[in-house]
């Protein structure tokens, strides 16, 4: 039979790994003993002391496939809308993910192409298959319905064992952060979230629920309701793993979880936590910082090819101040760290002031803020001064004393990196001048100002075109000089995008560099419309404009774009090559 050439052949590629003898390799082959794939797993971890792991390379090589652990692999929730859980546990089918149009899994035994082929009509999609062992499959789908039942998002009631319907025990019940239960929800929430790929979870006590959501792509989306008395005990929880005072209800706290030390799947995730007391508990926000994606290049954040050259030449000057500006959430951060990422050298000392530090970086010495004990930006900038950098990080200028001190530091030979909260580049040189900083100083230091936004890519494996008519062309005509065929988000989605049909995101930026003509504007004390007229006819792409190049590009839609930014008011100046 095949299965048993392909048993004798694992056994002999362990023989020939040098895991196995002659002798044994002999005997395990002649035995009478019809063994099944399970069974003969079991003989070799069991009898013949057979790692797990060389067991699976004998096994891939036998079958000539690629092998894949499935020890620390998470059963996908998505793909159980295509696979059922039961056909998946008799059949020894774990579902891992999606690949473009293929759905992704582990299988122990690929000659059982009945199996297969009802995967696929399952799915209706094709199948990618990976190899793994019979008996880890078992238990990873096991140990994931035992979780699931545990802290399951599905059945809170059982997940923490009581019924909530009595109110009178409920507070006993739940006092204890440390219960079984609840350390496995607050993981569970927290797992869920980052394989998601969500950037941020917030934990919203109302009166008859607790409500836990999460932002993918920059859109909440529901994950859990639970009943308010289980709330308590998982905040409790989660200070315990951020550190923060427990007792402390009244007053908003700020505290970081670093992950890694409480799973046991490998997720190497940095959590930075704020609480907050609202009018029915405490609600919890909580920042995912994957440390993988700490950095990313800078032409992988969405600039133009004309906005990239620019701002590559810009942040290599020596000496003079790159502001970045936008809301909580456009990338500033991502793309202050890319920046600095990329003029990071073992010739050039780059010091940071950061209030949380978001990413530890190689190569740059960051420094935390503490403002208990009086450490904030203007304090660290006076110290780096005197410290002989090259390049200055300072997370965000809020204060006339720090815009002050960030203006004399790129007056006096340093390149300073900031960020501030404006909606658009020209209006950022207001602020400072609002914050009390001369004008010539700020035409003096400024190198540029980019302000930024984030928006939803379209899917690629579903995305429509169409042709745009109406007032959609005039919008794109206006901006561009150019109106036809663009994306269309699909309805109903695809798998690769979870029915969303949005998958990732992409930057949108407007870069407004100095010129002569600008310097003497905002010496003149110019209002912001008129620097926005003088940055275009330098150059300047605006954010409205830099969106719609990126519908053009076929990067995302109409819809999202006009729901990011809307048009601006000023007329163009469209050059031909547009």
């Amino acid at each position: 039979m095949a299965l048993a050439r392909i048993q004798a052949s694992i056994v002999k590629n362990l023989l020939k790994m040098g895991h196995l003898s002659d002798a044994q390799c002999q005997t395990i082959i002649d035995t009478d003993e019809d063994f099944s794939g399970l069974a003969l797993e079991s003989l070799l971890f069991e009898e013949y002391k057979i790692s797990p792991f060389q067991v699976l390379v004998a096994k891939a090589q036998a079958f000539d496939m690629p092998p894949i652990n499935v020890k620390n692999c998470l059963v996908n929730e998505a793909t159980f809308s295509k696979l059922e859980q039961d056909f998946c546990r008799e059949n020894s089918v774990m579902p891992l993910g999606f690949a473009g149009d293929c759905i992704i899994v582990a299988v122990s035994n690929p000659f059982d192409l009945e199996t297969i082929n009802k995967v696929k009509e399952m799915a209706g999609m094709p199948v990618s298959v990976l190899l793994g062992l019979e008996g880890a499959i078992n238990d990873a789908l096991r140990g994931d319905e035992e979780e699931r039942q545990a802290v399951g998002f599905g059945d809170v009631v059982e997940a923490l064992g009581m019924d909530f319907a009595s109110e009178e025990d409920s507070e006993d019940d739940f006092s204890d952060e440390e219960s079984a239960p609840i350390i496995k929800l607050g993981n569970r929430i927290i797992e869920e979230a980052y394989f998601a790929g969500a950037s941020d979870i917030h934990i919203e006590p109302f009166e008859t629920e607790t409500r836990v959501r999460v932002r993918i792509d920059g859109i909440l989306k529901h994950q859990l309701s639970m009943p308010p008395a289980a709330s308590g005990a998982l905040l409790a929880r989660l200070k315990v793993m951020a550190e923060l005072d427990i007792a402390e209800k009244r007053l908003p706290q700020d505290g970081r979880i670093q992950f890694k030390q409480f799973n046991k799947k490998g997720i190497d995730v940095d959590l930075r936590v704020a609480t907050a007391p609202l009018n029915y508990g405490e609600g919890v926000v909580m920042r995912i910082l994957d440390k993988q994606k700490s950095t990313l290049p800078l032409p992988a954040l969405g600039f133009s090819e004309e906005n990239l050259s620019r701002y590559r030449e810009l942040i290599t000057r020596p000496y003079g101040m790159v502001l970045h500006c936008g809301p909580t959430g456009s990338g500033k951060s991502m793309t202050l760290y890319s920046a600095l990422n990329e003029i990071n050298k073992v010739d050039v000392c780059i010091r940071t002031a950061e209030d949380p530090i978001e990413y530890t970086l190689p190569g740059l010495l960051q420094m935390q803020m503490q403002r208990k004990i009086g450490l904030t930006f203007a304090t660290a900038l006076r110290a780096f001064l005197r410290q002989d950098p090259d390049v200055i990080l300072v997370g965000e200028i809020r204060d006339k004393e720090t815009a002050a001190i960030a203006v004399e530091a790129a007056l006096t030979g340093h390149m300073l990196f900031s960020t501030l909260h404006t909606n658009d580049a020209p209006t950022t040189v207001s602020r400072l001048t609002e914050m009390g900083v001369e004008p010539f100083m700020i035409s003096a230091s400024l190198v540029c100002v980019c302000a930024q936004r984030l928006m939803r890519r379209v899917c690629k494996s579903c995305k429509q075109v169409h042709l745009q008519t109406g007032n959609e062309a005039a919008i794109m005509q206006r901006a561009l000089g150019w109106a036809g065929k663009v994306p269309h988000a699909s309805e109903d989605g695809c798998p690769s995008c979870g029915g969303n049909g949005y998958k990732g995101r992409v930057g949108i930026h407007e870069l407004m560099a100095t010129s002569e003509e600008l310097v003497q504007a905002i010496n003149s004390e110019e209002e912001a419309v008129v620097l926005k007229r003088i940055a275009m006819r330098n150059g300047m792409k605006t954010l409205h404009q830099d969106c719609m190049l990126k519908v053009k590009e076929g990067l995302t839609t109409m819809e999202e774009a006009l729901g990011a930014v809307p048009p601006d008011m000023e007329q163009y100046e469209v050059s031909e090559d547009a």
